[in-house]
């Protein structure tokens, strides 16, 4: 039964003494790919010298995360289509809007994120999209430039039902996360889960981050950590499943074969 992980911060600072370890038990629970997610210049860079170390395992994203869309400069747009020629390079992002922290200036991250849409217009890849507390702004920007890319998933969606119905509308992918084990934060997102087309949904830990609230205390990581990693997939995936009321399999088939199809995965 595979699953592939769409998101997963592989680069951040804790897994650096066991990224190999966290691999291989992510290959012990059928998570069969992992797509590494590039939030920075350098942080891109990074993460396509891990895929380089996997290449069969790790495919990445290579975009300017909008929390630093103010470190976006004139350059980091033929920066980031140096990476976005390498074939393990899948998609454009992370990108988008985060009007929840603005920890850049609402402008500068509409800026970003519309030299990120021409980035992907001009390699033809997908764009990977983070929004938080934006998504007026977001499907307004979309909209505008609909047609100027091919396909693009609102990653680790936590939004309300007007949110998803107009990323639908937009013919845009969606991507679920833990944060549907999550009993309090996670109740509206499991109501209306089902309502995403199978053809249109696909799975991500979002590691480190985002650790399911409902695992197994038997599986439970040490407290003192809580660190997430792609391990835990086939956990969230069961929990979709239960939301959709079928079983998990029928999950693990859509979602990887939708997250091949996207990503243009062997």
């Amino acid at each position: 039964m595979p699953f592939i992980d769409i998101g997963a911060n592989l680069c951040n600072e804790s897994f650096n003494k066991d990224i190999e370890a966290v691999i291989n038990r992510s290959k012990k629970n059928d998570v069969t790919h992992i797509v590494v997610t590039g939030t920075s210049e350098a942080s891109s860079e990074d993460a396509l010298k891990l895929t380089d170390l996997y290449p069969e395992y790790l495919s990445t994203t290579a975009g300017i995360h909008p929390h630093d869309a103010s470190s976006y400069q004139a350059f980091s747009y033929h920066n980031l289509l140096a990476l976005l020629s390498n074939e393990k390079v899948k998609a454009v992002g992370e990108t988008g809007l985060d009007f929840n922290r603005d920890f850049s200036p609402r402008q500068k991250q509409i800026e970003a994120f519309e030299k990120h849409i021409e980035l992907a217009n001009e390699t033809n890849k997908p764009l990977f999209i983070h929004e938080r507390d934006a998504h007026r702004k977001l499907t307004e920007i979309i909209t505008h430039h609909r047609d100027q890319f091919s396909d693009g998933v609102v990653h680790c969606f936590t939004g309300e039902k007007e949110a998803l119905f107009k990323y639908l509308d937009l013919d845009l992918y969606i991507g679920i996360t833990g944060w549907i084990c999550d009993e309090r934060r996670g109740k509206s997102l499991a109501a209306i889960v089902k309502n995403i087309p199978l053809n249109r949904l696909m799975i991500e830990t979002d590691a480190p981050y985002l650790l399911p609230r409902d695992l197994d205390p038997s599986q439970r990581i040490k407290p003192k950590s809580r660190r997430n990693e792609p391990s835990y997939l086939p956990h969230i995936a069961a929990s979709i499943a239960n939301c959709y009321g079928l079983d998990v399999t029928e999950i693990a088939e859509h979602t990887t074969a939708t997250a091949k199809r996207f990503f243009g995965l062997n």
